[in-house]
């Protein structure tokens, strides 16, 4: 057997190389980091499926510029961080990075990942954060899933998730982050289309019609529906078929067809059809009802969504007397959160349909002081009033640069920024906060996705 070499040895490392190294730090994509001494100055490797504390020798399987990838052959001393995945294709399947680290260091993690992108890419200077919101579930929270659709010639079909970089499905027939109630549709569903016959789309060929299959659950209310998403209406005998799922499951409220033809990695298309009964479930959240369509934007983790929409409320110690914008409001969660506590809020939002669904639910919910504008932030926000408070919660490319500097001349009495994305949050932060204008009074993380290392984050900035 080949002798690893210790890290402080000097060049040259090449592919096939073996290192004794010890795992300092954690990637948000699930690699360990560690960093050679005296190799070129020092590299940082990055060790696929390692975790901070862990021993290892390392086999080096890629050599860049500026760094080196590497796998474990060999777990010299195991980290105390490190748990056995909740998961049997955990190593496999790209849906979840981290299902082989503790919760306690996921979120020690990215409560560093979003304090290194504030002070290195911001260049801010941060007040102590406020500890991260953690996830009371750390598994069974997602809400909705969409899975990839394939079936290999002379093979069963098959439905999961892609493994991490590729297009190669990994076939689920339960998941341990999704609502443990979608399990059995995730398992009869597949067993169903398989037996209809009906052909699955093969995307190096473009041909073919089935694409995905779609599931989306009211922790609250139990209410599930069901998308199938297909190239085409070219599913023989669909109506009788949802029918029949209409009948099997007492909780199944609606059966859609999502109608993607597009050569795209977009899951789902403009159109869709409710097959058998409705298009829309019902969802408790924070004290009040939401109508949810089955391609709507809606936080995937519910109870952490309220939870931290509720802290972000509280913060801002709202009178009654307050108007507040609410921009990328989506189908008006926040908005009508924000709406129950002020004198008026305004939700703005690109898409018609999440607007008429803000819309419907607002009248639903009886809150008069909510209004919504459909059209891009960027157009609808300088024809509306000033506003006391300025709600930001962009998409992961972050803000459009021209909604930055209208605030920067509107300038609003406070702003809070919402992201799902560190480093556009600590890009556009930094754009806003540049003339000193502005000051940043605080920040938080928030766990949304646990064994992923997706985080969220808030900034709240006060006018000087």
């Amino acid at each position: 057997m080949e002798h690893p070499i210790p890290s402080g040895l000097p060049d040259p490392v090449k592919p096939g190389d073996l290192l004794m190294l010890e795992i300092t730090a954690l990637t948000p994509q699930g690699d360990g980091i560690a960093h050679t001494v005296g190799l070129g100055q020092g590299r940082v490797v990055f060790v696929s499926q390692a975790v901070p504390g862990d021993q290892v020798v390392a086999q080096i399987t890629e050599i860049k510029r500026n760094y080196l990838v590497g796998r474990i052959r060999s777990l010299i001393s195991p980290s105390p961080q490190r748990v056995r995945p909740a998961c049997i294709v955990a190593d496999k399947c790209g849906g979840c990075q981290w299902q082989h680290v503790s919760y306690a260091q996921q979120l020690a993690t990215k409560q560093q990942i979003l304090r290194d992108a504030l002070e290195r890419i911001g260049g801010l200077t941060l007040p102590q954060p406020v500890p991260i919101l953690g996830s009371r579930q750390p598994l069974r929270y997602r809400n909705k899933v969409t899975y990839p659709i394939t079936k290999p010639e002379g093979q069963p079909l098959r439905m999961g998730y892609y493994q991490r970089g590729s297009h190669r499905l990994v076939n689920l027939n339960q998941c341990p982050v999704q609502d443990e109630r979608l399990d059995v549709f995730l398992r009869e569903i597949k067993r169903d289309l398989q037996e209809t016959g009906w052909s699955v789309y093969d995307e190096s060929r473009h041909q073919g019609h089935l694409r995905h299959l779609g599931l989306r659950i009211g922790r609250r209310t139990r209410e599930v529906l069901l998308t199938l998403v297909s190239c085409s209406r070219r599913l023989p005998h669909l109506e009788s078929w949802a029918e029949r799922w209409m009948q099997r499951y007492p909780d199944l409220v609606g059966v859609c067809l999502n109608l993607n033809s597009a050569r795209t990695n977009a899951i789902f298309g403009p159109e869709t059809e409710v097959i058998a009964g409705r298009g829309s479930l019902r969802e408790e959240f924070a004290g009040f009802s939401l109508w949810i369509d089955s391609t709507s934007f809606f936080q995937v983790n519910t109870e952490q969504a309220e939870a931290f929409f509720t802290w972000i409320a509280d913060q801002l110690n709202l009178r009654g007397e307050e108007t507040i914008l609410d921009a990328y409001c989506g189908i008006g969660t926040l908005t009508l959160l924000l709406a129950q506590r002020a004198k008026r809020a305004m939700g703005v939002e690109a898409l018609p349909e999440a607007v008429a669904q803000a819309r419907y639910n607002a009248q639903f919910n009886g809150i008069a002081s909510a209004q919504f504008f459909q059209g891009t932030v960027e157009q609808v926000l300088p024809t509306l009033p000033p506003a006391d408070i300025v709600v930001l919660d962009p998409p992961r490319r972050g803000c459009d640069r021209q909604v930055l500097e209208t605030l920067k001349l509107r300038r609003p009495p406070r702003i809070v920024y919402i992201s799902c994305h560190p480093a556009t949050l600590a890009r556009d932060l930094q754009i806003l906060l540049a003339e000193g204008s502005y000051r940043l009074t605080q920040w938080r993380a928030a766990d949304f996705f646990p064994q992923t290392g997706h985080v969220e984050g808030v900034a709240f900035l006060e006018r000087v």
